[in-house]
């Protein structure tokens, strides 16, 4: 619900449990005032509390000495009128200027919401799931209006923002930055959660104290990256994963990004979030607008795990869209680590027809099979069926493997662009490129310029034509590096700062198109593994490949970060050979299983290998999984042993009615003589009575209350990484 009073000015957002509330100032600033649990709102415009500040606090209203836009807390603030902090936008002007002035003109309060014309937002299926306001400020001098968006979801207990600039005035502006959203807090006692690392070490847990000046991530890569997640949270200093107040905040965008907070000289905090300013422009003649993305705001009082569950639960159903939302995803076998570029028909259809048997129900071919493809060097935009190697074709293939019983999938690489291919002989311009300047390689490949319609339409073409040759079930769509030389002959020297946002403006363009045209096939994402595991990239694809890195101890804190904002029904787990390809480490296939249990579950290996006791573990860890696949994909979820700070790691999913649960529970190195531990369950019903079973041994009965507050002994094992499932099922 939204309301607005207009006697005092105070708008407030409730959103489920979630309060969020400003005020216009007479002034006509938007001025922010809370958020956080719910209140009722009637006196938050006594949250409003001014002190004049010494002239270095500049006056915005000569009558009131107290009213300075550098101590006002702000909602959208900008630089150049005394406010001297981080500003949420910045506009130069034709004379050069980058001085403007946005001031509340009116506000609307609409069913549901305006729709984020080309880019990925939270949508709603019905009006009434959602409501909207509208603020639109303006600068009379430039004639140019300032939208600010914000949208409750009740049932969701979230909150999103956005903005969009419209250039009325006669002459052009330049939009410098433009954040998505911006809140000033009263204080700056917190602590910054924020997810980092690199391949194969994606999305690590950082937590530090805020300190005065500037605390920022960010991506300046091309895309949301492998570096840092566009997510930031705020916790208070001693919030856990179950106890205290959390805010959290995601951008559904996956190119540059800037997330951070700056505390002031008068210990306020000002969190903000969006693309990144850096090498950024956007021109606006008369009449032309910009559409920032869309932010997500979570706020928590039951610690990170409260605020994760609200986050996976409005992914899960308002940002993933389509026939695969709600639908159990395949159990899936991908050539890739098990043959590499070296493969022919015979050797796929071998490991299909060993993956039929143990039960997995897709077969996926991973790069290779297309032009001259014979390792990385070569062929990237000829989408063509490599012959020499599947001299039947591709629908040959694809009819045989589904005689065996499975699906097929298909693995793509379509923005990228080889110097060794017939598409770069024929358009060496449709790559990123500087005139003049050496065209920066990574694998091997160059970047295609989805910024030009045209370059967007042959992927489009070329890809559907390969789609649509036979009946393919899924695709992995890769992005295999990041950007260099970003610039684009398309676009005038004016405009050159455009093409990084106008390239993933391309993209999204492309994935509606493609995943619209062929809504019954499951598009996962990929980016070297987790390079591009955001918000955005859900919106057209519901799954993503988690990291490069199959070892299953370092997908403990690869898929346990994760899980801070996506819910595992996104997250892509394979199990995979040893000595592991990335680390070499040889661990238990039992516990390469449990880990790759907790997601979208599969192997990346040749199955042909295995032996018949290798066979008979893999073909009940499949069977296990189809049992609890419900549950795990779309179960809620509870982190209990954190692998950051401990040599063990176990987390667990519970049913929406708490009758049934999983745990999974990874000990990583034995130590000797080690003592007796238990730790605590989470999300079980304290009145049931739970049946309970560790590898399909029973252990008898006990008490939810008592799982819940006294714990469940941790399984004595032996041997370094051995793990165990422990299962739950409430009596009747």
């Amino acid at each position: 619900m939204i309301t607005f009073q207009a006697e005092t000015g105070v708008f407030h957002l409730q959103a489920g449990d979630t309060s969020y509330a400003g005020i216009v100032t007479p002034q006509g600033h938007l001025s922010h005032l809370y958020w956080g649990k719910q209140v009722t709102g009637q006196y938050l415009h006594k949250l409003v509390h001014l002190v004049e500040r010494c002239s270095f606090s500049p006056w915005n209203d000569r009558n009131h000495l107290f009213y300075s836009l550098d101590t006002l807390p702000q909602e959208y603030p900008a630089y150049g009128n005394g406010d001297f902090r981080t500003p949420a936008y910045q506009i130069q002007l034709d004379n050069g200027t980058t001085v403007t002035h946005f001031r509340y003109k009116s506000h609307r309060i609409i069913e549901g919401k305006q729709k984020l014309e080309g880019l990925p937002a939270v949508y709603i299926e019905a009006e009434d799931k959602a409501q909207s306001i509208i603020f639109t400020l303006e600068d009379e001098l430039i004639d140019t209006e300032l939208e600010l968006m914000y949208t409750v979801y009740p049932k969701h207990n979230a909150i999103t923002r956005s903005a969009r600039f419209i250039n009325n005035g006669a002459n052009a502006i330049v939009l410098q930055r433009a954040f998505s959203m911006s809140l000033d807090f009263h204080h700056h006692n917190f602590e910054l959660l924020h997810l980092s690392g690199s391949w194969a070490r994606e999305r690590h847990i950082h937590r530090r104290k805020l300190e005065p000046g500037m605390q920022t991530v960010e991506s300046r890569r091309g895309s949301s990256s492998h570096n840092h997640n566009p997510f930031i949270a705020l916790l208070e200093p001693h919030a856990t994963e179950d106890n205290g107040q959390v805010y959290g905040v995601n951008l559904i965008y996956s190119g540059n990004f800037k997330a951070g907070v700056e505390v002031d000289h008068y210990a306020q905090a000002r969190t903000f979030i969006g693309i990144n300013d850096f090498d950024f422009n956007w021109r606006l003649e008369q009449g032309e607008s910009f559409q920032t993305p869309e932010a997500i705001l979570i706020y928590s009082d039951e610690g990170l795990g409260g605020m994760s569950r609200k986050f996976h639960k409005l992914l899960r159903e308002r940002v993933v869209r389509g026939e695969h939302r709600d639908k159990a995803r395949p159990i899936l076998v991908n050539n890739w680590e098990g043959t590499y570029f070296d493969f022919n028909e015979q050797k796929l259809l071998e490991i299909a027809d060993e993956a039929n048997k143990l039960g997995i129900e897709l077969f996926v071919l991973d790069d290779g099979w297309f032009g001259e493809r014979n390792d990385d060097k070569s062929s990237l935009g000829d989408w063509f069926i490599n012959k020499k190697k599947l001299p039947n074709g591709l629908e040959a293939l694809v009819s045989k493997v589904n005689d065996k019983g499975l699906k097929f999938g298909l693995w793509f690489e379509p923005e990228m662009i080889s110097p060794k291919s017939k598409l770069y002989e024929a358009h060496p311009d449709w790559c990123l490129h500087v005139p003049n300047r050496e065209r920066t390689v990574g694998r091997s490949q160059l970047i295609l310029d989805l910024s030009r319609k045209e370059v967007q339409q042959y992927i489009i073409d070329t890809i559907s034509n390969v789609l649509s040759s036979a009946p393919i079930a899924y695709v992995k769509w890769d992005m295999n590096r990041n950007m260099t030389e970003i610039g684009s002959p398309a676009l005038p020297a004016n405009r050159q700062r455009e093409t990084a946002h106008r390239y993933m403006l391309g993209l999204y363009h492309v994935l509606e198109t493609m995943t619209s045209k062929f809504p019954h096939i499951l598009f996962e994402s990929c980016s070297g593994g987790g390079g591009r595991f955001d918000s955005g990239m859900l919106y057209y694809m519901p799954q993503t490949w988690t990291s490069d890195n199959s070892d299953a101890i370092s997908r403990l804190k690869i898929q346990y970060g994760t899980s801070i904002v996506y819910p595992v029904s996104t997250m892509g787990a394979h199990v995979s050979a040893v000595p592991n390809h990335q680390v070499h480490r040889i661990t238990p296939l039992e516990t390469r299983g449990n880990v790759a249990l907790s997601g979208n579950f599969g192997y990346e290996l040749d199955l042909s290998k295995f032996t018949a006791s290798e066979k008979k573990i893999a073909k009940n860890q499949i069977e296990l999984y189809k049992t609890i696949r419900p549950l795990i994909q779309f179960g809620d979820f509870y982190r209990l042993l954190s692998p950051f700070e401990g040599n063990d790691a176990a987390w667990m999913f519970v049913s929406e009615n708490k009758k049934e649960a999983v745990v999974m529970y990874i000990s990583v190195l034995q130590e000797p003589n080690a003592p007796i531990g238990r730790f605590q369950l989470k999300g079980l019903d304290p009145a049931f009575i739970y049946d309970v079973e560790v590898e399909g041994d029973a252990i008898g009965e006990f008490g939810g209350d008592q799982l819940l507050y006294a714990g469940l002994q941790k399984p004595h094992l032996h041997g370094d990484f051995q793990s165990k499932v422990i299962r739950l099922i409430a009596k009747s």
